[in-house]
């Protein structure tokens, strides 16, 4: 019997881990009559967290698209060499750290628009990869999310993952933000990411169209190491009962409480309202990015990180063509998301001064430090991957810099800093939705007609 049931206060308990909701019973089994029986959330998948942000149309070009497939990509690797598939999970469901995912990735750094893109792109980058990285992605927006069962069952099919599980786990969770939580939002997303070993996160999103905003939820199933060979929850009866085992494949399935749980979802909205409140992202409307929406401080730190410890980390990098510490600024925020500690990620809008926004927030897109980045950050996981991870260690080290300097790090002002940006973007390649930035007249003097 689990730990968990050893600690149970009461036999009358009912114990549910959605990750391994493929019920199966040692004995042919029925729902206990006391199935008024509390849900315990201790070893269960739970949500861990959602977002509010404004609805916002429009699509991501190419030229952004292709960018971040590959940057995300990278991210992921280096995070897998650090903290393993199962790190990657943790980060994906917490609503802080995918919106700074989505800022330094380039996209708007407060719309609805960064969950579809940031998922589309590391589907895409994780392409063919899944074997080597330990991790898969399915679903996503609209048709692609209503083939993410279908996905999973052919994953099971070729790694042999109890795919049906996943499939019905997938469909619960999805149940659960609409049928058990009706908060007015109509979902319209759904990722569902998968390790190697059937331990998952989801990430989906629905839409209040009168309201003009999205909200985004964010699952975890953590405690999840296989959903075929090991017993991780059970339904626990009077002690003189039958015990039910929740993944023993070795026993004829039993569906029906399955069944009798799809169809009391308000049981499960009692169980959620009592849970430990997740945390809650919320995203203001407006499209600039203002002082209060980032910790100036941490922003003073990153660049002051940049300025110190980049020359003597960068040494070798700093002599390649094309690699500065403009490169070098966008690295050390690129080394707190694959770093940073989840305290970090409070004012995720400051990782969109990395590359900026496509839509020309808090300024263009700049491609040529973009694709560095993607350069320097390539170069250094795949050494790493053959054990050679200085580079890797020196991209860390601007991370551990920034928090040292973090209280004692001064620098201008974010409009300036933004302006300054702005500015020089044509220098650096930068591009938005309107096409490449121009240069600006300088301030001060009147423009010649």
């Amino acid at each position: 019997m689990g730990e968990d049931h050893r600690r149970s206060t009461s036999a009358r308990i009912l114990v549910v881990q959605l990750g391994a909701f493929d019920l199966h019973a040692r004995h042919a089994a029925r729902l206990p009559e006391w199935f008024e029986a509390r849900i315990l959330n201790g070893r269960m998948g739970a949500r861990t967290g959602s977002a509010d942000l404004p609805l916002h149309g429009g699509r991501v070009p190419a030229w952004l698209a292709q960018r971040m497939a590959r940057l995300g990509a990278v991210i992921v690797e280096a995070l897998v060499l650090h903290e393993g598939p199962h790190g990657v999970l943790r980060r994906l469901a917490h609503p802080f750290w995918f919106q700074a995912l989505g800022c330094v990735l380039g996209m708007d750094w407060h719309s609805s628009g960064i969950t579809t893109s940031v998922l589309g792109a590391l589907k895409r980058g994780l392409s063919g990869r899944e074997n080597e990285l330990g991790l898969t992605i399915c679903g996503g927006r609209g048709r692609h999310s209503r083939r993410t069962p279908g996905e999973l069952v052919a994953l099971g099919e070729r790694t042999g993952l109890d795919g049906a599980g996943l499939a019905r786990t997938s469909r619960l969770v999805a149940k659960v933000d609409t049928a058990a939580v009706q908060d007015g939002f109509a979902l319209y997303l759904h990722g569902f990411v998968v390790a190697r070993d059937g331990a998952w996160a989801v990430v989906q999103q629905g839409m209040k169209p009168e309201a003009r905003t999205a909200r985004r939820y964010h699952w975890l199933s953590e405690s999840v190491r296989s959903f075929v060979e090991e017993p991780h929850a059970a339904i626990e009866g009077e002690p003189q009962g039958a015990i039910v085992n929740l993944t023993d494949r070795r026993a004829a399935a039993s569906r029906l409480a399955q069944v009798e749980l799809a169809a009391h979802p308000d049981r499960v909205v009692r169980e959620l309202r009592e849970m430990r409140q997740p945390s809650h992202l919320q995203m203001p409307a407006h499209h600039d990015l203002r002082p209060t929406d980032v910790f100036l401080r941490r922003v003073h730190a990153t660049l002051a990180a940049a300025a110190e410890q980049g020359p003597r980390d960068f040494a070798e990098l700093l002599l390649q063509p094309g690699v500065g510490a403009r490169t070098v600024q966008a690295l050390a925020a690129v080394a707190e998301v694959v770093h940073g500690a989840p305290c970090r990620f409070t004012d995720p809008a400051r990782f969109s001064l990395a590359h900026g926004g496509k839509d020309g927030h808090p300024f263009p897109v700049p491609l040529r430090v973009y694709d560095r980045t993607i350069s320097v950050l390539k170069q250094a996981v795949a050494q790493a991957g053959l054990g050679r991870d200085e580079k890797l260690q020196a991209i860390r080290r601007l991370d551990e810099q920034a928090r040292r300097l973090e209280g004692a790090a001064s620098g201008p002002t974010l409009d300036a800093l933004v302006e300054e940006e702005r500015d020089q973007s044509h220098e650096y390649g930068g591009r938005d939705v309107t096409g490449p930035a121009q240069s600006r007249p300088r301030r001060g003097q009147l423009a010649l007609l």
